[in-house]
């Protein structure tokens, strides 16, 4: 029975989303998942990085495959203030990620390939093998058919992150400004629900400073994402530079559409007929306003035209996003010679 080390054992966020859809993969296809690296294994997949390099410099020293699958660099640290801690954590974060990527994986998988210019821009090109697979969704679990509650009174606009605190409640401002301007200017009635952890003090904040009504659910379990996902009208993927986002790839699998400014690889994943990526309007990596009217626009076409983009947004993840491709696609560059 062949088996891969899968590192490091996360329980939270997209690492972890990924690393149970992998570890299923591997199971139904008869591998062995471990969590040591000093056992016989056929390979080792390191889910970003782990402080285990001396585990990995002897696998390394014994032939055993190392594949690195990197998202994003740590950024927004660097032009918010979001504490000393969160600071040294992002850039503590960023240099472990770098020595695996530099030093010890045998090969690298990027997420997109905006991560992989990413990654060579900021640290440079490597002599390591380097292929790009997008995330991957299971299509059956992920579909549009299934329970929901979609609004049939007004527009349910949707944010789904792990995280919009930290620096990241740009991201949730950047969405009640689109609410906003879909109402103001579109007479669209609009609501927002916001999917992730958000203190409860900016929450009280943001909300008095709009009359958008707001949802804040929290944290919920995976579990609950695809109803989410059939209930709402839109998506709008407020991460800025993203590498490849699962909440966006979950919402086309539901034939949820997604609107975004270009950044990241978000014009990767969203072809025109599963939504609309519009232009930031302005200098995103020093975080400058974007053009809000201009993705209001998108967004309006978009919720005046959902049953072609809702099937739009199912086409393009049953062509692109399948997650059996995905596994086979880890699979070969894990076994690779």
């Amino acid at each position: 029975m062949k088996s891969v080390c899968i590192l490091p054992v996360v329980h939270s966020g997209g690492m972890a989303s990924f690393r149970l859809k992998f570890e299923a993969g591997l199971s139904q296809r008869g591998f062995r998942v471990s969590r040591n690296p000093q056992e016989d294994v056929d390979a080792i997949l390191i889910i970003g990085g782990t402080r285990n390099l001396l585990s990995l410099w002897r696998a390394k020293r014994r032939g055993v495959p190392i594949v690195q699958r990197l998202d994003g660099i740590n950024w927004l640290h660097r032009q918010r203030y979001t504490g000393i801690r969160h600071f040294l954590r992002a850039e503590y974060g960023n240099l472990i990620l770098a020595l695996i990527r530099r030093q010890i994986a045998t090969r690298i998988v990027y997420q997109s390939e905006f991560s992989k210019t990413w990654w060579e821009a900021w640290y440079g090109p490597i002599s390591a093998p380097a292929t790009v697979i997008h995330n991957g969704v299971d299509l059956r679990v992920y579909s549009p058919f299934g329970p929901h509650q979609r609004p049939a009174d007004r527009f349910r606009l949707l944010v789904v992150e792990g995280s919009l605190g930290g620096g990241y409640d740009v991201g949730v401002q950047n969405a009640i400004r689109l609410a906003e301007t879909l109402a103001a200017q579109h007479q669209f009635p609009v609501e927002l629900m916001a999917v992730g952890k958000v203190d409860k003090g900016l929450q009280a904040r943001l909300q008095a400073e709009t009359r958008i009504p707001i949802t804040w659910t929290g944290s919920v379990p995976r579990e609950r994402i695809p109803e989410i996902d059939r209930s709402a009208h839109l998506l709008f993927s407020s991460d800025l530079n993203p590498a490849c986002p699962n909440a966006v790839i979950e919402a086309l699998a539901c034939g949820l559409p997604v609107a975004a400014f270009d950044t990241g690889a978000l014009s990767e994943l969203v072809p025109p007929d599963a939504g609309r990526i519009v232009p930031y309007g302005g200098d995103v990596w020093k975080l400058d306003p974007p053009d809000i009217p201009a993705l209001a626009e998108a967004a309006a076409e978009i919720l005046q035209s959902q049953a072609q983009f809702r099937a739009g947004a199912r086409a393009r993840a049953e062509s692109a996003f399948d997650l059996e491709t995905m596994v086979e696609r880890y699979l070969e560059v894990l076994l690779a010679a």
